[in-house]
Parts: C-alpha cells; sequence; structure tokens
C-alpha cells in the first residue's frame, strides 16, 4: 500500500477531530475552519514528457524495462516531497514544484549503479526514495531542474541472518514492520520503533540517523548497524568487516545520516536481538517537569535503565498528547504535573529485576505510581500521533514538531529557549500558540528533547512556520544544542548543520562528496549547501 498522497499513513486510519478537541482549539487558540478545500489528486497537474527519449531509454535499460520507469502524473506526485506540516499544506494547494521527472524502481545494488551511470551521463538528478516520511525537505533537492526518484522499494529482502553472531543484512526498501516479521521468523527483533515505524525503511532509518522510541533498551540504529553498502557514481563502497575496528576512522558513521548526498545505501548489515518474551509499560506522575527529568537522568546514568523512557511536560500531560489516540475521549478533568512512560522489554527474569529497581528510583525522585494502564495506551497508540496532525490540518489548525538534543546539565536552558522562541514568533503573527514537549530518548550524558506546536493557521501558514521555525533554530544553537536529534538535515536544518559542525568540516564532507559524486547529482542541496 502507498500512503496518503496529502497527509500520513493509511487513510482507512484517519479520524475526524471530536467536537471538544476543535471547540478547544476555537476557544483557546482561535482556529477557524478551512475556507476552502484541498485540491484532489486527479486534479493536480504535472508537466508531461520532461524526460529526453535517449535518456528515458538508458533509465529503462538501467532498471530492467520500461515498466520500472513511471512517469504517471499519480506516481510522480506520491514522490513530491515528503510528510512535514509545510510539506503537506504544499502538496494540497496542488504546489508540485518538486515533483520528480520520472519515478525509477531499480531490483537490486547492480541496477542502482546503472542508474547512477545513466544519470550521470544525462546530467540529471536524483532523489533516494525509502518510505518518504522525512518531515525535514530531504526529498526535494534544491537545485532547480529536472531530477528523478529512485524508490527502492523492490529491494525488499531479507539477505542474511548469522544467529549465532546474531546479525541481519537487509535491503533498504524493505518497511519496518515487515523487517520485524521477516526477523521473528528466526526468533529476533531489530527493537527500533520510532513513530514513522509503520511506514519508513532500513534504507532511511541509517540515511537520517532514526532513533527509536524502545532507544533507551536497543540503542539507536545507527547504533545497531555493523556494515552497508553504498552505490556511488564512482562506484561500490563495503564498510563493516567486524563488530569494531581500529582499521582507521569507521566508514559507517561517514554515510550514516549522510541522507543520500554521498551515494544510495543497498544493504545494510545490523545488530538483532531475540524477540522479547515479556513488554510492560507503565506510567508515572511527577511534579514538574524539572523533578521528572532528574528522575529520568537518574536512571539514565545509575540504572537500571529501562527500554523505554520518556517524560511529557505540563502542557503535554495537559492536553494528553502521550496518548495521542485517546485525546477528547475523556470528560475526567486531566491530573496535574508531568506524565512519564517506562517500558520494559527482554525476559521475564530481566524485566521483573530492572522493572521493579526502576521503580524504587522513580518514587525516590518523587513519581507517582499510575500502574499499566496510561503506558499500555501509550504503546497502542504510539504510531498516531501523525494521523492527529493531519486531522488537524483538516480543522484548520496549524500542527508541527521539531527536537534536539543536549547534555543533561543544558537541559533546562534549551528547553526554556526553544518553547519562548516558538511562543513569541508564532503571537507576534497573530496565530498564538501552544507549545508541547517531552524528553524523548536519554542517554547517560543528556537528553533529547521533542517539540509539538499548535497554533491558528493564519493567512500563510507555511511563511508563519518558517520565522518561528527559524527563531527555534537560531534558540537551539544558542542554547547548545544540535540542530537535529534524529529528523536528521535535509534542507529544513541545512543552514544550521553548517554553523553547527564549522566551515573546515563543512569542506571535508564537501571533498567526500566531489570524489563520490563528482557531478554533485545525488540529493543536491540536501545536508550540505549547493557549491557556488
Amino acid at each position: 500500500m502507498d500512503m496518503l498522497w496529502s497527509g500520513w499513513g493509511d487513510p482507512a486510519k484517519a479520524a475526524p477531530l471530536p467536537d471538544t478537541v476543535i471547540g478547544l482549539l476555537r476557544d483557546l487558540l482561535g482556529v477557524k475552519p478551512r475556507g476552502t478545500e484541498p485540491v484532489g489528486l486527479a486534479d493536480i497537474a504535472v508537466p508531461e514528457g520532461q524526460l529526453e527519449p535517449a535518456a528515458h531509454r538508458a533509465l529503462a535499460a538501467a532498471v530492467g524495462g520500461e515498466e520500472f520507469v513511471r512517469t504517471d502524473a499519480e506516481t510522480r506526485i506520491r514522490h513530491t516531497r515528503g510528510k512535514s506540516t509545510p510539506d503537506l499544506l504544499r502538496i494540497r494547494e496542488g504546489d508540485t514544484l518538486d515533483t520528480p521527472a520520472a519515478v525509477l524502481l531499480p531490483a537490486g545494488h547492480d541496477e542502482v549503479l546503472a542508474v547512477l551511470r545513466a544519470c550521470a551521463e544525462h546530467r540529471l538528478a536524483l532523489v533516494p526514495f525509502g518510505g518518504g516520511t522525512s518531515v525535514v525537505g530531504g526529498l526535494a533537492p534544491g537545485r532547480r531542474g529536472l531530477f528523478v526518484a529512485v524508490d527502492l522499494r523492490r529491494m525488499d529482502g531479507l539477505l542474511a541472518l548469522d544467529p549465532v553472531s546474531r546479525t541481519a543484512t537487509l535491503q533498504p526498501g524493505l518497511r519496518a514492520p515487515q523487517a520485524e516479521a521477516l526477523l521473528a521468523e528466526h526468533g529476533f527483533t531489530l527493537g527500533h520503533f520510532p513513530q514513522s515505524y509503520e511506514w519508513a525503511t532500513i534504507g532511511g532509518f541509517a540515511a537520517t540517523r532514526s532513533s527509536g522510541q524502545a532507544s533507551a533498551g536497543y540503542g539507536r540504529f545507527d547504533e545497531m548497524v555493523l556494515g552497508l553498502t553504498l552505490a556511488t557514481p564512482e562506484g561500490t563502497i563495503d564498510t563493516g568487516r567486524a563488530p569494531r575496528s581500529a582499521a582507521g576512522p569507521d566508514l559507517r558513521q561517514l554515510f550514516l545520516g549522510s541522507e543520500g548526498a554521498f551515494g544510495v545505501i543497498t544493504s545494510v548489515t545490523v545488530r538483532i536481538r531475540p524477540v522479547p518474551e515479556v513488554r510492560r509499560y507503565e506510567g508515572w506522575r511527577f511534579a514538574s517537569f524539572e523533578e521528572g527529568t532528574a528522575a529520568l537522568r537518574r536512571l539514565a546514568q545509575d540504572g537500571p535503565r529501562p527500554t523505554v523512557l520518556r517524560l511529557s511536560d505540563e502542557t503535554e500531560t495537559l492536553i494528553g498528547l502521550a496518548q495521542p489516540d485517546a485525546i477528547g475521549a475523556s470528560d475526567a478533568p486531566p491530573a496535574a504535573g508531568c506524565t512519564a512512560i517506562t517500558g520494559y522489554e527482554g525476559t521475564q527474569e530481566d524485566t521483573s529485576y530492572r522493572r521493579e529497581r526502576a521503580a524504587a528510583v522513580l518514587r525516590a525522585c518523587g513519581g507517582t505510581p499510575l500502574g499499566e494502564e496510561p503506558g499500555e495506551r501509550w504503546a497502542h497508540g504510539r504510531y498516531s500521533a501523525p494521523y492527529l496532525r493531519d486531522a488537524l490540518l483538516d480543522a484548520g489548525a496549524f500542527a508541527e514538531t521539531l527536537e534536539t538534543a543536549t547534555f543533561w546539565s543544558r537541559v533546562p536552558e534549551l528547553y526554556a529557549a526553544v518553547r519562548d522562541a516558538l511562543t513569541a514568533t508564532l503571537t507576534e503573527a497573530g496565530t498564538p500558540p501552544l507549545v508541547m514537549c517531552h524528553v524523548s530518548h536519554v542517554y547517560e550524558n543528556g537528553a533529547s528533547l521533542y517539540f509539538t506546536v499548535v497554533s491558528a493557521q493564519g493567512q500563510d501558514p507555511v511563511a508563519h512556520w518558517t520565522r518561528a521555525k527559524h527563531a527555534a533554530n537560531e534558540a537551539i544553537l544558542a542554547a547548545g544544542g544540535t540542530i537535529t536529534h534524529h529528523h536528521a538535515v535535509g534542507t529544513d536544518h541545512r543552514d544550521w548543520y553548517v554553523r553547527e559542525v564549522g566551515p573546515q568540516a563543512v569542506e571535508a564532507l564537501r571533498a567526500v562528496k566531489r570524489q563520490l559524486d563528482p557531478e554533485g547529482l545525488l540529493n543536491p542541496g540536501i545536508l550540505l549547501p549547493l557549491d557556488d
């Protein structure tokens, strides 16, 4: 199934907002119903016949036939940009500025190499396309002109599994649920469950340094990767002969997070773990975000660390965003304070031990146990937030997210700086927002902060958000945070990424790109600015 072209996920799972929530949006934020309906898919026009006949023939030969070069309007529209709120607002208005001239479907590494050679010969830029879930402008090349999308969905297999070493080699177009199903047949799991899980792909996880909601126990995706194969216009690169090595710099880390700018990932070897015997999720209440953050830090630094560990601030707790599928479903007034979710996965013995010991730490830090219901409701609804975002857009509201990370000592300053920047900028624009936040991932030395912003759309919602996003980016750098923790750089964060890493690092990365992609055809303008 393809994802909804003008929104998130499976159209059958979309649901309108309850009347109580619509009333709250109207009274609290001044949200008004949309004045016009979004355009329909059949009403969007895209230019036809953009590829030169010679280029079309070369691409068809590269992927094994005409049937794997798609130039119909619907396929091209479905590969236009990603799924950020500005992306959706633009496509709902019929904006096809970033529509590919064709969508290619290679079946393996050699076909990807052939595509790259054909694109180099005919001077066609190309964008690798997995699940299409980018929310940072990672699928819209910065260079204007013809480009093609390379959809990797035919590369969706489990290539190898080593139960002794506990490794698996997966193709990049394999969606996460299918990867889990294939691994489960052998008794294993990857343990990577980001909010995009239902639609995102293995290649996308690697290309963006994804981080799943169970990262406290399983780690980030880049920590799971033991090796990868990269197809570049200049040839093939294979990395990862051993779990760790002192043979020079670790090139895996160079290509993880490179967002298709250096090459197309054609296989990923990952660490796998046995399917857990037990999964248990619980809720805890803390009087304040500061108190809850201190409790999470204790567990992250001194253990025992739960598999899932997250904390909503007071506003997010009040709204109930930790359980998005239950918003507006209860008339009971929400309790004050902040909600934390803890989860434990593994053997019965291990989960019982960690759960008991962690509970003692949380109580000592001022936490009040809420039982399993809040945790289980979070687990049940953890993939619902993007559907909620679409429902908000349908109702005339604007909703978007951003994330960052920093060291524990800087968390309070970063939290306040980003929240204040978003509030001030959107209020000045005449669309005062509701700004919510949660700690989504924890480490021994720091944590990530994930912000959700809801406001009225105003006269020009994309322009309003662009100013607010820029203000938040400035606040992040000023407060010592990283410009992105797991959403990646894309175009939305690119200019701030350049400032974060510094000019010498950027020139080093440019040198890598010149070596591997001398014509600058791979995802131009993504991750790195275009050459002058």
